[in-house]
């Protein structure tokens, strides 16, 4: 019998057998058992994440945006966290002027909402070396709605993304601004989800069952959660859904 890879031209596939329900649910169980150990290798990961030593930047910057000239600690807008990726979108890049780099690009697909982490305190930002009225051209056509702000000095050189990408991450207290992570390649091409973006920050997600040093802020797990239009600066968790999030946790608590 002639496959339909055979009739393409391409090599047939060596896939899994097929087995029954009963047997297919245990090799997931037994598979289930090292994803659950990854799962609580990521977190201990985050929690010494936590513990990075921190690094003053004492330099200037000063950065473009669709409001006039931002330095660094305006691009917090006011939180403490602030998370920079640097997107190649300027000239000499291959897609300019129509598109940005397609890795970066791809990136910027993944962003989830931003509200989730402006909610713990946490500002996202993507930063180029294009002008603000392309910026704004290319966010328009590609639906992308995270601030997006210019270098116009040496912080991509100063930071390690004046080549391919990077995200860094930064903490302020006061005047005062500390770079606290920074990923790139392999490790660069996760991030997107609230929850990723969550763990390279200093404060983490800020929940109670994360290990943290003490004195760090941290909520009740899932209380804080909300739809991305209904966050408020004063809002409290809704009743029923604290009765909803307890009932799913005590379910699952030991699963």
């Amino acid at each position: 019998m002639t496959t339909s890879a055979e009739k393409s031209g391409h090599p047939a596939m060596q896939t899994p057998p097929v087995v029954s329900p009963q047997a297919w649910e245990e090799a997931r169980q037994q598979l289930l058992v090292k994803e659950k150990a990854q799962t609580r290798a990521r977190d201990a990961l985050a929690a010494e994440r936590r513990r990075m030593p921190w690094v003053a930047v004492d330099k200037a910057y000063v950065f473009d945006g669709p409001a006039g000239r931002a330095s660094l600690i305006e691009l917090f807008a006011g939180r403490r966290q602030l998370i920079i990726y640097r997107a190649f979108f300027e000239p000499g890049v291959f897609g300019w002027p129509d598109h940005g780099c397609r890795g970066c690009s791809m990136v910027a697909d993944q962003v989830a909402h931003v509200a989730h982490l402006n909610a713990r305190d946490t500002t996202l930002v993507f930063v180029s070396r294009a002008p603000q009225a392309d910026i704004a051209r290319l966010k328009a056509r590609m639906g992308w709605e995270m601030p997006w702000f210019t270098i116009t000095d040496d912080f991509d050189a100063d930071f390690g993304v004046a080549e391919w990408h990077g995200t860094n991450v930064f903490y302020h207290d006061g005047a005062r601004v500390f770079r606290t992570y920074f990923i790139n390649n392999r490790g660069d091409e996760q991030m997107g989800s609230t929850w990723n973006y969550l763990d390279i920050t200093p404060l983490g997600r800020q929940e109670v069952w994360e290990e943290s040093p003490p004195g760090y802020p941290q909520t009740p797990t899932y209380k804080w959660w909300n739809w991305n239009d209904n966050y408020g600066a004063d809002a409290a968790p809704d009743k029923k859904w604290v009765e909803v999030s307890e009932a799913g946790e005590a379910a699952f608590r030991d699963k």
